[in-house]
Formats: C-alpha cells, sequence, structure tokens
C-alpha cells in the first residue's frame, strides 16, 4: 500500500524551476505574437515568476537567458530575485544568434568563431558567479546541412575541446548541464543529437557535467523513460526541459501532447531515487507560450508535472514487484494503470491547503488581479522575449 503522507512530503518538497523566456513574447518562425503586459526586461521577468511560485508554492528558481537576460549588475539581479521569494537556476548559454554562427559555434571549422563562444560560455560562468547560480546549461544549434559540407569527426574533437576548457573554469558546486536535439536547425548532422552523444563527452569531461533531457527532442517513439532511467542508474540525470511535442520541437505545455508519457518518465524518476534533493535532478520548464497567456500557461504546466508526479508517487512498488517477478504482465501493467487512472486532483488540493495555499492556483491568480495590473502598468519599451 502507499504511504499517502510520504507522498504528500513528497509532493511539498518538489520544485519545478521557471523560465526567464516563457514570461516574454515568443513566437514560431513566422511569426511573434505580442500580447499586452509582458514583461519589458529580466526585473519583470522576476515579478511574473513570483507571482507563479506564490500560487503553486513549489517555482522557487527562474533560469536566466544570456543575452536575453542581460543586465549591468548580476549580483542586484540576484537580490532582486531573492526579496521576492526566489532564487536564480539555470544560466543558459545563446550560441546560436549571432550571425558568426551560420556554420556553428563550439564546433565551427574557424578557430575564432570558436574562441567567440567559448568567451560566451565561460561570460556564463561568471554570470552564475555573480548569482549563485549552481547550473550552466548548454544546448548547440551547431550541425551541418549538406553531406560533406564539414567532417562529422572533426567537429566532435572541436565540440570536446571547448567543452573541456569551459568545464575546467567551473568552481565549487557548480556543474555544466548538455542538452541534445535531433534536429533543426541543422538538417542532416546535428553535433549533439541524442542521449548517447551527449553522455559521452559529459562521461569524459568528468562528475560535474551531467545531461538534460529536453522531452521535445526526441524521434517520434522514443522511449523517453528509458533514457531516463539509464542516465539514472550512471548518475549522469542532470534534470528535464519539460514541454510538450506533437511533430517536432515544439515546446508546448508539459503535458499536453501526452500526459501518460509524463506519468511514465516521472514513475522512472521515482523509481531511481530522483525526487530526493541528492540526487541533483532539476526539473525546469522549457516552453514558448505563444498563443496562450503566459502565467496561467506556466501555471498550469507546474500543475501539470505535479499531477503526474502524484500519480508516479501512487504507483504500488511492491505490488508492481510482484506481478514483475511472477512474469504476470497483464497484472503489472495494471498495477501502472490503476496510478495512472487515479484522480490526483483532490490529493493536491489537499496538500496546497496543508501549505498555505489556495487549492486552486490559477482561480488564485485570476482573481488576484495581477493580470490586469501588468497591462495597465507595462506599456512602452521593448517587450523583451524571443524573436520580440
Amino acid at each position: 500500500m502507499t504511504d499517502l503522507a510520504a507522498v504528500k512530503a513528497a509532493l511539498k518538497t518538489q520544485a519545478v524551476e521557471t523560465p526567464s523566456w516563457a514570461y516574454g513574447n515568443s513566437g514560431t518562425r513566422f511569426k511573434v505574437f505580442a500580447q499586452a503586459g509582458v514583461p519589458r526586461d529580466p526585473w519583470e521577468k522576476l515579478q511574473d515568476a513570483a507571482k507563479v511560485h506564490e500560487f503553486t508554492g513549489v517555482a522557487p528558481t527562474v533560469a536566466l537567458h544570456i543575452p536575453w537576460d542581460k543586465v549591468e549588475d548580476y549580483a542586484a539581479l540576484a537580490k532582486y530575485a531573492e526579496e521576492r521569494g526566489l532564487r536564480l537556476g539555470a544560466i543558459n548559454s545563446n550560441t546560436f544568434q549571432d550571425d558568426a554562427y551560420k556554420l556553428g559555434s563550439i564546433c565551427h571549422p574557424d578557430a575564432a568563431v570558436r574562441r567567440k563562444a567559448v568567451d560566451h560560455l565561460l561570460e556564463c560562468v561568471g554570470i552564475m558567479d555573480a548569482t549563485g547560480s549552481a547550473d550552466l546549461k548548454l544546448w548547440f544549434a551547431d550541425g551541418t546541412n549538406y553531406p560533406g559540407q564539414d567532417d562529422i569527426r572533426a567537429r566532435q574533437d572541436r565540440l570536446a575541446e571547448g567543452l573541456a576548457e569551459v568545464y575546467g573554469r567551473l568552481g565549487e558546486g557548480q556543474r555544466m548541464l548538455v542538452e541534445y536535439k535531433l534536429f533543426e536547425p541543422a538538417f542532416y548532422t546535428t553535433d549533439v543529437p541524442d542521449w548517447g552523444t551527449a553522455y559521452a563527452h559529459c562521461l569524459k569531461l568528468g562528475p560535474k557535467a551531467q545531461v538534460v533531457v529536453d522531452t521535445g527532442h526526441h524521434a517520434p517513439g522514443t522511449n523517453i523513460e528509458f533514457i531516463v532511467a539509464t542516465l539514472l542508474r550512471e548518475g549522469k540525470l542532470g534534470g528535464f526541459d519539460f514541454n510538450s511535442r506533437f511533430y517536432a520541437d515544439d515546446d508546448l505545455m508539459v503535458g499536453a501532447a501526452d500526459p501518460f508519457q509524463l506519468f511514465r518518465i516521472m514513475y522512472e524518476v521515482v523509481r531511481g531515487g530522483g525526487l530526493s534533493a541528492g540526487a541533483g535532478v532539476a526539473f525546469m520548464l522549457d516552453q514558448c507560450h505563444n498563443i496562450e497567456a503566459k502565467i496561467p500557461a506556466i501555471i498550469r504546466s507546474v500543475m501539470n508535472v505535479q499531477e503526474a508526479t502524484a500519480k508516479a508517487l501512487l504507483v504500488d512498488r511492491a505490488a508492481l514487484a510482484e506481478a514483475q517477478a511472477a512474469g504476470d504482465v497483464l497484472g503489472a501493467n495494471a498495477v501502472l494503470m490503476d496510478a495512472y487512472n487515479t484522480d490526483v486532483r483532490p490529493l493536491l488540493r489537499d496538500v496546497r491547503e496543508e501549505m498555505g495555499l489556495d487549492p486552486d492556483p490559477l482561480a488564485a491568480y485570476a482573481r488576484s488581479g495581477w493580470a490586469e495590473r501588468i497591462v495597465a502598468e507595462r506599456v512602452g519599451g521593448q517587450q523583451a522575449g524571443w524573436g520580440a
């Protein structure tokens, strides 16, 4: 039988990191649909993130993206976050929006371009020092579009060399999280296309390098929970970028496309001890809210992660192990399905009330008047977000 008190305790200590860029305007390669009231600078992004944490109770950290969130004084930004009950989380680098990176960044054939990219990554580590952030998150758009365009092996050598220099700059308590992506914007080869490539580089670098699993970065039909289980088993799962995909890297709200997949992933996290603080698994959102309201979408996403986690925690692991040992295929599957089909919303309402929160975060936010306030106050200026 499942210990409900233990389930509640785990849910109360779960933390979901929200991304600064999800609060600003974003879009597709075709169009950015601007919204009224979105943040005009990193400070206002933190104001919105504080509202998400206020109503969910489990979103205490905010990831930054450089240079989208560049400021003069990062220590002051960290203090501003702290004053609002937040901490600054992962520092995300950007080696894909400069004209110099047309043929790659850290893997570019030109040593001068590689130097530019590595210097940016080193700058991000310096920002970590100033903000107290523990994680440097790396995603590379590097790759090629045509056979013969560049030497595949040489590009891996350049990647390894650049990563090693940045790794050597990491301080005590800091780590490097390496993300992978199947394709886009490079369509013939991608230099970090899968978890195996990311894992191989992290393994060579050392214990401060771990892999990030973005749930939208896989080929259709990929068993993501297998990847999660394997990386956890090897001590190399650094965290998640949670989102949903229907066709490619759609960056839709987590759990929107396949909530059963999210449950299966979270079960492997629970099974592998990934919820414990010592595991160091960062549960981050990486989403672009192009047509939906930003803050409610992020609140809903946090709630979706909570619901999947609650269901995963409700799996009767003793009954599951017994059925598995007996070779009871249908019985084992039924144990998982029983947990997945449980309506955990009443449980989560209880958890929130015990935490002193409103049991319905979305309704509480709607009543707060924050949405109307920011529309009235945030007028003029350059809206801070991708593509806008």
